[in-house]
């Protein structure tokens, strides 16, 4: 049987490669020139094949040519000039500062330096101790510095250079002068009383992985959990995905079966809820895809249609490709899209070969979706960040029925905390087990030994051994 992909998924995908082959190649007038060309083409074939495969070239080129604008506008700095120079700034701190082992660091924007507009991103760093709220615009004595480039295979500079920052702004005394406004200042908003709410009463070890779930923030963690956490393979939860998109939807649409309105109103509610949700945690890749996928799942259902996976997920990429093309070289943006695809594609395999298995139904998926995710995405982990976790299949089966209580019950306290304080902490504390109970899966599976392998020569030995066992599996499933 051919199955041939319809035209909206051909399209979409046309512009989501043109987006990214402006990281290799930039055009401008001519990306232009050639779209008209082909659109002048378009008018004189008759086939619908030519036809679409025409209007696929006009789509890509135009990506091409916004991706190339796009670049140029992040490769553009007003402050480099200024490196080594110390003056005063306006900035605005635009997401949470993270303490380190000798600083504290934050997403900022600098309004002006030295009486100039600059209106340009930048990372701030600042002495460990008070640090200022994200939102806050502050009037700060700085010193304008390059950000530090390879050093232990990682290079910081051109990382940041992906995101439009080009300079550090080394904070030697601030004062805080106002807060931003404007839809920025609403998703401030909104990630403070996040923050504050999921978890009220609690501290310690049991908010710092809450708030690493739910809001995508592991800072709080300490090194060693984190180790744990990366070597165990369950280091992907600390990055919000469609699983809490989902359950913020599902609560939305709950709400308003308790409310007894029309399910037309709770998809209404939950758009509103994934809205705010991809505000207060922020622009990862994850959430936004997954706050597309979901959003048009509430669309579809309000229009009368039928939910298009493919779409929603080639629609995301789009998006994040449109904003900045530089998010093709993005770990979380590479891991995120390609464990979809392969939920979509390589898990049903596995789920049809575990179907003789004597296990529970739930298990059997929750083992294939976290084998196929662990093999599709392995040779991004090793060429990202070079380790492979050994055992993040048994990680994940052990933890996944967790997720879902845990998010549920921390987007029950955040709404509970509104008008029972009291009841929300007690439901808080009952939370807070099951982010020690995940904290301790983490923890077990990642001071196994030989849980990650860090070397070629560990890479080497896994391969001879899962070779011929998925050769032996093969010939198994063909009998």
């Amino acid at each position: 049987m051919i199955v041939r992909p319809a035209p909206a998924h051909v399209l979409v995908l046309a512009l989501a490669v043109g987006l990214a082959l402006a990281n290799f190649g930039r055009v401008h007038a001519v990306g232009l020139a050639a779209s008209a060309g082909a659109a002048t083409a378009l008018v004189l074939v008759d086939g619908p094949v030519q036809r679409l495969a025409l209007l696929a070239v006009v789509v890509g080129v135009l990506g091409w040519w916004w991706g190339s604008h796009r670049l140029d506008e992040l490769d553009r700095s007003a402050l480099l000039p200024e490196v080594g120079r110390a003056g005063r700034a306006v900035v605005v701190v635009t997401g949470p500062p993270a303490a380190g082992r000798f600083e504290s660091r934050a997403q900022g924007v600098a309004r002006m330096f030295d009486g100039r507009s600059a209106d340009e991103p930048v990372e701030l760093e600042l002495e460990l101790g008070r640090s200022p709220p994200q939102g806050a615009v502050l009037d700060a004595l700085v010193q304008v510095r390059l950000p530090p480039g390879p050093e232990n295979g990682f290079d910081e500079r051109t990382w940041l250079r992906r995101r439009g920052i080009h300079v550090t702004l080394r904070v030697d005394e601030w004062t805080q002068v106002g807060s931003r406004g404007g839809l920025g200042g609403l998703a401030d908003r909104l990630r403070a009383w996040l923050a504050r709410s999921i978890a009220p009463g609690l501290t310690g070890e049991r908010r710092a992985v809450l708030e690493g779930i739910v809001l995508g923030d592991g800072s709080a963690l300490s090194p060693g959990l984190k180790q744990d956490f990366q070597a165990s393979g369950l280091y992907h939860i600390l990055a919000v995905s469609g699983q809490n998109v989902v359950l913020v939807a599902a609560g939305a649409l709950t709400l308003a079966w308790i409310l007894g309105v029309s399910r037309w109103i709770g998809e209404l509610g939950a758009l509103a809820g994934i809205a705010a949700y991809v505000l207060a945690v922020g622009p990862q890749a994850s959430v936004i895809r997954a706050g597309i996928a979901g959003a048009l799942a509430s669309l579809a259902w309000i229009t009368g249609r039928l939910r298009d996976a493919w779409q929603a997920l080639l629609l995301g990429a789009v998006v994040l490709l449109a904003w900045n093309p530089y998010n093709l070289y993005d770990p979380g943006f590479q891991l995120s899209f390609v464990a979809v695809a392969a939920i979509f594609t390589v898990v049903p395999a596995i789920a049809r070969r575990l179907e003789s298995a004597p296990l529970p139904r739930t298990v059997r998926m929750g083992v294939a979706v976290s084998l196929g995710c662990s093999v599709v995405t392995a040779p991004i982990l090793w060429l990202q960040f070079g380790y492979l976790p050994l055992a993040g299949v048994p990680a994940n089966v052990l933890v996944e029925p967790a997720m879902p209580v845990l998010l549920g019950l921390a987007f029950v306290t955040a709404v509970l905390d509104l008008v029972a304080p009291g009841s929300a902490s007690v439901l808080a504390w009952v939370n807070g087990w099951t982010a020690a109970y995940i904290a301790l899966c983490a923890r077990a599976v990642g001071s196994l030994p030989f849980a990650e392998i860090q070397s070629w020569r560990g890479l080497a030995g896994l391969a001879g051994v899962l070779l011929p066992a998925g050769l032996l599996w093969h010939r198994a499933g063909a009998r």
